[in-house]
């Protein structure tokens, strides 16, 4: 478990450097800005229901957004070993399966914004780039470690004592330098403990997401006449 997060704190490392020195860090940020409305506008309905809201928000600002995550990453790279004796397995699995998503996030959304090179962002213009990078099996992955993900955040939360053990550890963490990992950890906690039924809330938008990644892909639709996308 803690060579595989490693193992993807160090893909994005390296996949942020390799942006930087190609100047697409700012495009790639914008990307990710324009991805995030594009969620929030087709799972709105989703979005707009209070039990809901705080798991979509936390999808979309801690694992999917422009969000710079070098602070709270680099904070996870130097005490990641001493984190896996201190929290439950469960809460050491979602955290591997969010940098995992983060990691696989990061290397497609460059792909895109190279295909994009540098023309305007709209639904059209994203549709075309997205076909061209293509990597189906890619985009398959990515759709259900989301989906694995919210399923190992909503037994983490039923953990006895975890709620407790990540509010005591605030101000130790604070004080060691890792308050982004902690608050990471605490919005995630916060995000899905009043969730309830989580396939509820997972199952939909899987079932939405993987409908749009198959006609976005599929060669034998005219993404011209048929944009499957929402207007951003």
């Amino acid at each position: 478990m803690v060579e595989q997060i490693i193992a993807h704190l160090r893909q994005v490392n390296a996949g942020r450097s390799l942006a930087e020195q190609m100047q697409l860090l700012a495009p790639i940020q914008a990307l990710q800005e324009w991805q995030c409305q594009r969620l929030l506008t087709t799972h709105a309905k989703l979005a707009e229901k209070p039990s809901y809201a705080k798991a979509m928000g936390f999808f979309v600002d801690e694992l999917y957004g422009p969000k710079d995550f070098s602070q709270r990453d680099a904070d996870l790279m130097r005490v990641i070993p001493k984190l896996a004796k201190a929290l439950p397995n469960k809460a050491m699995h979602a955290i591997e399966q969010a940098l995992w998503l983060n990691a696989l996030s990061f290397d497609l959304d460059m792909a895109v914004a190279q295909s994009l090179a540098g023309a305007p962002l709209n639904r059209d213009s994203y549709a075309r780039a997205y076909r061209e990078v293509g990597r189906g099996e890619d985009r398959a992955q990515q759709i259900q470690i989301v989906a694995g993900l919210g399923e190992q955040l909503a037994d983490v939360v039923k953990i006895p004592g975890i709620g407790l053990l990540i509010k005591l550890s605030r101000r130790p963490a604070k004080m060691a330098g890792l308050l982004s990992m902690h608050e990471f950890l605490q919005r995630g906690f916060v995000a899905f403990k009043d969730l309830g039924n989580v396939n509820a809330f997972i199952e939909p938008v899987i079932a939405t997401e993987t409908a749009l990644n198959q006609k976005l892909l599929d060669p034998d639709i005219n993404l011209t006449e048929e944009n499957p996308l929402p207007y951003v």
